[in-house]
């Protein structure tokens, strides 16, 4: 199976002008650093920039909660929940953010996937 996918690409690339080659070796698959390096480029990058400084912020002030947590004397019940609650709120507003992250990487290797089926099925009709 494997073997056939490589010919079918060695044709695919033959046929292409050498700018749609270009863009058919840009469908490969990309490892880990390339997928997290694509979600800053299109139209929304400005918007994952925003949603990684937000995570940096967040993550700061669940710091700041369990220090103070930590710090609180045990006697102080009220104060103890106060600082609890602040961490976990803003752990899971960490993580909330992440898995946005971790969504667009994964809409942006379907959408490569897709273009890259899309040349596969216009190659075998041309035949």
């Amino acid at each position: 199976m494997r073997n056939d996918i490589e010919e079918i690409d060695k044709l695919i690339k033959e046929t292409l002008t050498k700018e749609e080659a270009k863009f058919y070796e840009d469908l490969d698959e990309q490892n880990m650093l390339e997928m997290i390096l694509g979600i800053f480029k299109g139209k929304n990058k400005w918007l994952m920039y925003l949603m990684n400084l937000m995570t940096i912020i967040f993550f700061g002030f669940f710091i700041y909660c369990v220090v103070n947590f930590f710090k609180t004397n045990e006697n102080e019940l009220k104060e103890l929940i106060k600082w609890a609650s602040g961490a976990i709120i803003f752990l899971v507003s960490v993580s909330m953010l992440k898995i946005f992250g971790w969504m667009q990487m994964d809409k942006n290797a379907i959408i490569r996937a897709l273009k890259r089926q899309e040349l596969l099925f216009l190659f075998k009709n041309d035949k």
